[in-house]
């Protein structure tokens, strides 16, 4: 009653307002309103918002603000207002006591509003003192305040321009002042305060100046625009980057899932036991060893209550829940004010059609659209921002706890989850919750917008939305269906393209084999045969995505024709009107979304779902017991073990059985022992990385371990030996020298600041175990745990080591040390020895007792010592032993590889290295030099500035330009069917009724009808069009690139890293495949779309072309910065996510020797580190995406605005078709503008794979492969003359010669051998022979014919060579041996008995079909060695070059190679490479190599007599 009592005493009644508000040319709110609602609506606002936002602040604390002038000024106008309100209080009570009776508001009013301006500059000041810099709960306030004060305002300069009317003077004046203060205190919140005291961006080198910025700034994303001016002005790199806000590192994220997912483990840990066993077994459980069986039967008596089982879901909803619910919020609020644009436009086209409503509505609706406009763009990129970062937490999260866990599980989960599928857990499962972030909303939102939407349509048309509804849920399982067809198209590329991409990996690794036989054209032919699968494959999911693409794009017209089809029809007099057509258009197009969207959501839910679980798995799994081994001080020795029995896992039966020993301090104990008898899980056992099932284990102080597989990290030398110590020069030297690695240091690039790669591939299998050893010896511990380390190194070495390290005179010799060790020299001088036998400790006593004892010790040590006695003293036995170890020997060969690509010198042995080395120092250099700068060229090349033009135009003419062409022009069609049919819509509601109804429904029904249909042939055509076009361009770009790489010299495979050219088969290949179509699709379909609807606007309203281009102008402006910043942003990410998985990878495998050093702490906070310097680019990308977004919404919003405004003021011209039209257009440019950006800057992104595709045409090629006029006779070379004139070579331009004048002639059918020392020059002899390297001078001339003058495979056809190592392909047998099909079958089995395969091949189950694996792994190398010369048999020309295998082939292999040589090729001309001379003693000429020079030549006896270099050769191999 009160109110009615307002309303009344105002003296106005409701009628009268409407015509006093609405109805009239100058609106006006009455006064009763203006004083009450007006004044009330801030109020309210923030007395509802005041108690969330102090509990908010009250948990939320950043710090304190001092005191500055603009906190005081605010302070003090928040008091000023108090006054000024009250005054308006005290000044009614005053008119009371002067009997001038007013309106009950004036006292109420102006009481709520004072008491509010106190709570505001209350919360100013508790803002203060939480830290808070810029606060938005504020501003809206103050905006809300200034806004109804605005119109309080205009209305009072009215009523006093309004002469006659008695003016309140002292109101006046107190309104006024409060109106300006109100606009100062606006202005002053617009400016953020200063950083809090002691708060960490004070520290911070690059705070991120989110947290500084004002609202506003925040809202906009105003405060990256100087990292994207940065971006703009040069490439960006890591440093130009901010630190993360502190709520976003790793340290603040992870420890609080870690938190709540222990506690909720915890109680699935505490809920088990009340149900395992039942009451009659309870005297059971206090066995320390539960049995199993009875727990099984305990779970199936009492099944009532239900396991509980820790759920990820929940504890992952508890730690990021509160801060993601605001999103609720956000999107609720988007949601609704997306419907306000149709209803909007409903009341825009009934105000163009009243031509009796006031000018000033037209404004008004105009300015509602724009301002629910970018309302909207603000709240939905919140709403983004929100998701985006939940995600990017939940990724840093659910990393840093796997890693964490990754350090605390027991062995036996170890074996469950493989590295790479942690690894996964990390990278692909941690993504999938990040996509989920962003979608989850939807689950709610789609439903909620559809049937908003629909309620609205229904209000609109009526039953016969349902025809379009029906059409638009029949739309659905349709693309369902061909998702799940893509799916499985999808599943078949990728087999073709694994199998393609293993062929290339075996064709660039073999590819001087292919070379030298000539075989690139077969090999090619294999590749295109996968090639043409994948293509077909391809070619089927693009008519996929063709209809696809027709579907999505048809879908709402065909809803539209339908809906207003059957409303047309139903009834004669459902009229379409303006108003009907259009705002249903406007909320088809909304309904579109959340439609296509929820199957979408959907599978990422379950996809998610499928992750938790996995996840959830992994980190339920056992951990280790720290307490099952007490570190701690004992008096009686250093290491106590009473009978323990230890098992690998809980359910496993016991691998050490009761093991008793003490260790005093300071001794030596040695482990033997066979293979497998449990010596390694003793030192596990003692580590504690066993499961303990019973006894007592005592480890006195701090633990060194040093296990079998030496681990190395990814860091420098030094860091591996110091491992998060502090840093001791004297010591680390010492120790460095007592390990043995003073030469090898020497050796390394930089010293011991030679970063050493991935599992320490630089370094050799020796070396590494000496890192490993002087990581242990330089941390200083109490106990000392050796694994075999003397295994793997050789035999001086260890012994040096023995000496200086381990043993009794060694650095450690006050330590206690158990070492493991299969070496028997070293057991008289331990003290202790424990001899185990199946995991039991059968003997223990010093070397002398055990001898007496004579039991199973004595034995063993006889048979061991005498072999090895023998064999120590002719030095053979670490010969033996370095072959059997794998790690000795393959990294030499490495090495010895390197270096031939390095400089002349072709092989480096440690030993002959030095001498020979000085010569050709300057000359490694030089290589190396160019070879890092080259690499690091090679990586970086294309990845910098702007895509150029021509690519663009590369790509369209690898479609072919008919294609292209006929594409766009497709396109143009589609969007000028589309448009006709928009405007032929507006036509036909224009139409005149008549009777209630309009005339030529028919007709117009069909023409849009027909349109309609047009439009779907044309999307269907261009689909198809851009889909093959895509296909013949890959096609046509991968046979180039293959063709190029084939082309390329030999040079150009030793500098290029296989690496980089699979990664150009693979990815950039694969892009060109499947990317880049659809996104030219999309690219064109929004560029169209963009066209079409500003040329819509232009025809409603002309006037807008002035408007127009400068918001193009604008657009492109954003644009490019955009694109320039975050192409630099991303490849930063993805830079930096590399170090976190190859980081982690390191971690598993050295899991057990960080826990022995105890560095977990270390390793955990280095993870962490490289998380957040991979966020630390992921976050600005994020938020540069918002920043574009607005930006360009904003754009979007000023289109609307002005087709709306012109409208407007266009009104009598226009017919409301028109208005519609346009507006409904300019509507839905927004969401085209900001799709236009995403895929211009996508499609930059991915068109730099056609680039560096590209790229390799240009590279440098080898001479031809066949010349036409200069092809010699098909039976050339007919006698088989070598001759060599004034020949030298090079193998680049800028090195020295490494063959020089060389002037020799062999003649036909005689037998040469090579021969010299390493890096004389004899391989290159056989390249130079080959044209691997051209000649650099002079000339090689067989038969008399120049060989410099014809086609490479003319002149690698006729020569047949036996490479040094036997290089096999995958594929058949009879593949490897003539993969042209040239020889028949009986050919190939007469080859295959010369070189005595026959018998093996004819057992094989596939005789020659037999399946050679990758590299011919699954034949031994003798008998690949035999392959290769079937090969040579097969071919049978009058040349051959024998480039003789040294490791490959033991001496029986060699002898039969020999003499099938000696009768199969009798009467050809014969070269050898000899690294054995007993080979070559019987040949006619003997070529002696030094240096790149002939020094002798002669027959083997003569040479001899000689006395000169040939002679001291053979006295080295003992054969003189």
């Amino acid at each position: 009653s009160s109110l009615l009592g307002f309303w009344t005493a105002s003296g106005s009644n409701p009628g009268r307002d409407w015509n006093l508000t609405w109805h009239t040319e100058n609106p006006d709110f009455t006064q009763c309103f203006q004083n009450t609602v007006l004044v009330w609506i801030p109020c309210i606002y923030l007395w509802a918002c005041f108690p969330v936002y102090f509990l908010y602040l009250r948990c939320h604390d950043r710090g304190y603000i001092q005191m500055s002038n603009l906190n005081k000024a605010k302070t003090a106008l928040g008091l000023i207002l108090w006054i000024v309100c009250w005054a308006d209080l005290f000044y009614s009570f005053w008119e009371r006591s002067q009997n001038i009776f007013r309106a009950p508001f004036f006292l109420i009013s102006p009481t709520v509003l004072g008491i509010t301006m106190l709570l505001a500059t209350f919360l100013i000041q508790y803002e203060r003192m939480k830290g808070v810099q810029s606060s938005g709960v504020m501003t809206i306030f103050w905006l809300i305040s200034l806004l109804c004060a605005t119109v309080i305002f205009r209305s009072k300069i009215i009523l006093a321009l309004n002469t006659g009317a008695e003016v309140d003077a002292f109101r006046y004046v107190t309104f006024c002042t409060y109106f300006i203060l109100l606009l100062v205190q606006l202005i002053l919140c617009c400016f953020p305060e200063q950083p809090p005291l002691f708060s960490e961006t004070v520290n911070d080198p690059k705070p991120c100046p989110e947290f500084s910025a004002s609202f506003l700034s925040r809202i906009t994303f105003w405060w990256i625009t100087g990292l994207m001016i940065q971006g703009y002005r040069r490439p960006l790199e890591a440093k130009d980057l901010w630190s993360l806000n502190k709520e976003d590192t790793s340290e603040e994220i992870v420890p609080g899932l870690a938190r709540n997912w222990a506690k909720e483990w915890a109680k699935t840990k505490r809920q088990p036991l009340n149900m395992l066993y039942s009451s009659k077994k309870q005297q059971k459980s206090s066995d320390s060893n539960g049995d199993v069986t009875e727990e099984a039967e305990a779970l199936i008596i009492k099944p009532s209550q239900k396991n509980y089982e820790a759920s990820l879901f929940k504890v992952l909803y508890k730690t990021f829940g509160p801060y993601f619910l605001m999103s609720f919020l956000f999107k609720a609020a988007h949601d609704l004010l997306m419907f306000a644009g149709p209803e909007i436009l409903k009341l825009l086209i009934n105000f163009v059609n009243d031509k009796h409503a006031p000018d000033w509505q037209g404004y008004f609706y105009t300015g509602l659209l724009f301002v629910c406009a970018c309302l909207q763009t603000l709240i939905l990129h919140q709403y983004f921002h929100i998701c985006f970062v939940t995600g990017m937490r939940l990724k840093t999260a659910i990393v840093g706890v796997i890693y964490r866990k990754a350090l605390v599980i027991t062995n036996s989960a170890r074996k469950t989850s493989t590295v790479g599928e942690i690894v996964n857990l990390m990278s692909v499962d941690a993504q999938r919750f990040m996509d989920l972030a962003t979608y989850i909303n939807m689950i709610w939102s789609a439903p909620l917008q559809v049937i908003l939407a629909l309620y609205l349509l229904w209000q609109n048309l009526g039953p016969s939305v349902l025809a379009g509804v029906a059409v638009m849920i029949l739309l659905v399982p349709i693309n369902a269906v061909m998702a799940m067809k893509t799916k499985t198209y999808q599943k078949a590329q990728m087999k073709s393209k694994d199998n393609r991409i293993k062929l290339m990996n075996e064709i660039l690794n073999g590819i001087k084999v292919l070379k030298l036989y000539a075989w690139e054209l077969a090999f090619r032919e294999k590749v295109l045969e996968i090639r043409q699968k994948e293509l077909k494959v391809l070619k089927k999911s693009a008519y996929l995505a063709a209809m696809a693409t027709f579907t999505w794009v048809c879908a709402p017209f065909l809803v539209a024709l339908s809906t207003f089809a059957v409303y047309v029809k139903i009834d004669k007099n459902n009229v379409l009107d303006a108003q009907k057509a259009f705002v249903s258009l406007a909320l088809f197009n909304i309904l579109r979304f959340p439609l296509n969207m929820l199957p979408m959501v959907i599978s990422s839910i379950v996809e998610a779902s499928v992750s938790l679980k996995r996840l959830r798995v992994f980190l339920s799994h056992e951990e280790l017991d720290p307490d099952s081994i007490i570190r701690g001080p004992t008096t009686d020795g250093s290491i106590i073990v009473k009978n323990a029995t230890f098992s690998w896992s809980r359910n496993d039966p016991p691998s050490l059985n009761s093991i008793n020993f003490t260790v005093p301090e300071g001794s030596l104990i040695a482990v033997v022992g066979q293979v497998g008898c449990g010596k390694s899980s003793l030192l596990s056992a003692l580590l504690g990385e066993m499961d303990k099932k019973e006894g007592y284990v005592v480890v006195k102080g701090s633990v060194a371990y040093v296990p079998q597989q030496a681990w190395v990290q990814n860091a420098t030398l030094k860091d591996n030996i110091i491992f998060g110590r502090e840093m001791n020069e004297s010591r680390y030297k010492r120790v460095i020298e007592a390990c043995a690695l003073l030469p090898d240091i020497e050796i390394l690039p930089t010293g011991d600041r030679t970063e050493i790669g991935e599992k320490g591939v630089n370094l050799s299998g020796g070396q590494k175990q000496r890192v490993s050893l002087a990581r242990a010896v330089y941390c200083n511990a109490d106990v000392y745990l050796f694994d075999d380390p003397l295994s793997a190194v050789d035999a001086h070495v260890g012994k040096h080591i023995f000496e200086k390290v381990i043993g009794p005179k060694g650095i450690l010799k006050n330590k206690t040390r158990v070492l493991v060790t299969h070496a028997v020299n070293y057991l008289p001088q331990m003290d202790t020895i424990l001899v185990m036998s199946d995991g039991e400790i059968s003997e223990m006593g010093s070397y002398q007792e055990l001898l007496k004892q004579d039991g199973a010790f004595a034995e063993f040590l006889r048979t061991y010592a005498n072999a090895e006695q023998s064999m120590e003293n002719s030095g053979k036995l670490w010969h033996v032993k370095g072959v059997m170890t794998p790690g000795l020997y393959f990294p030499r060969l490495k090495i010895s590889i390197f270096n031939r690509q390095l400089s002349n010198s072709s092989t480096y042995s440690r030993e002959t290295g030095k001498s020979q080395h000085q010569s050709s120092t300057a000359e490694l250099q030089k290589p190396l030099a160019e070879k890092n700068s080259w690499k690091l060229t090679e990586a970086d090349t294309a990845k910098t500035g702007r895509v150029k033009a021509t690519v663009y135009w590369d790509y369209m003419k690898a479609i072919g330009l008919f294609i292209s062409f006929l594409s766009i022009f497709l396109f143009m069609c589609n969007h000028v069917a589309s448009l006709a049919s928009n405007y032929w819509l507006s036509l036909w509601t224009d139409d005149p009724v008549i009777n209630g109804t309009q005339q030529y429904t028919n007709v117009r029904l069909g023409v849009y009808g027909a349109l309609g249909i047009s439009q779907g042939i044309a999307v269907f055509g261009y689909s198809m069009a851009v889909s093959i076009g895509g296909i013949f361009a890959s096609r046509h770009l991968h046979l180039n690139l293959l063709h190029n790489v084939l082309r390329s010299p030999m040079s150009f495979f030793e500098r290029t890293p296989s690496g980089n050219l699979v990664n150009r088969f693979s990815k950039e290949i694969d892009t060109i495949d499947s990317t880049i179509p659809p996104i030219i699709k999309m690219f064109m379909g929004s560029t169209f779309n963009v066209i079409g609807a500003c040329i819509i606007i232009l025809l409603a309203t002309p006037i807008a072309a002035v408007i127009i281009p400068p918001l193009g102008l604008v657009y492109l402006f954003v644009q490019r910065f955009y694109v320039a910043t975050s192409r630099q942003l991303k490849r930063l990410e993805s830079v930096s996510r590399s170090p976190v998985y190859s980081h982690f990878n390191e971690t598993l495998l050295g899991v057990s020797v960080i826990r022995a050093f105890e560095e977990q702490k270390r390793f955990i906070k280095q993870n962490d580190m490289k998380v957040d310097e991979n966020q630390k680019a992921y976050y600005p990308s994020i938020v540069a995406n918002r920043w574009l977004a607005v930006r360009l919404e904003y754009v979007g919003n000023c289109i609307v605005l002005f087709a709306a405004l012109f409208a407007v003021i266009a009104r009598n011209k226009l017919s409301p078709g028109l208005v519609g039209l346009s507006v409904s257009y300019s509507l839905q440019i927004t969401a085209y503008l900001n799709w236009l950006v995403r895929m211009s800057s996508e499609l930059e992104t991915n068109i730099v794979a056609v680039e560096r595709v590209k790229e390799y045409a240009e590279m440098e090629k080898e001479a031809e492969w066949s010349i036409e006029q200069t092809a010699p006779a098909s039976t050339w070379p007919e006698e088989g003359k070598v001759e060599f004139r004034g020949y030298g070579l090079r193998y680049r331009e800028d090195l020295d010669l490494v063959l020089k004048n060389i002037n020799v002639t062999i003649n036909g059918g005689e037998k040469i051998g090579i021969v010299g020392r390493t890096g004389a020059g004899k391989s290159s002899l056989t390249l130079g022979l080959f044209r691997i390297n051209e000649a650099a001078e002079g000339e090689i001339i067989i038969d008399g014919i120049n060989i410099a003058k014809i086609g490479l495979h003319d002149l690698r056809f006729r020569v047949t060579i036996i490479p040094q190592d036997p290089i096999l392909f995958s594929g058949s047998l009879r593949m490897n041996l003539d993969p042209f099909d040239q020889h028949s079958d009986e050919d190939i089995w007469r080859s295959l008995e010369l070189a005595h395969l026959k018998n093996f091949v004819s057992a094989l189950p596939d005789k020659l079909n037999h399946e050679c694996a990758e590299g011919g792994e699954n034949l031994s190398v003798g008998q690949r060695q035999l392959v290769c010369l079937a090969r040579a048999l097969l071919r049978k020309s009058k040349i051959l070059v024998l480039d003789e295998a040294t490791a490959a082939v033991d001496l029986e292999t060699d002898n039969l190679i020999q003499s099938t040589i000696k009768s199969q090729f009798e009467e050809c001309t014969v070269l050898t490479i000899a690294h054995r001379l007993n080979t070559i003693m019987d040949y006619t000429r003997v070529l002696v190599l030094d240096r790149g020079e002939v020094v002798e030549c002669g027959s083997p006896d003569n040479l001899l007599q000689e006395k000169g270099i040939f002679y001291s050769m053979a006295k080295d191999s003992g054969l003189v």
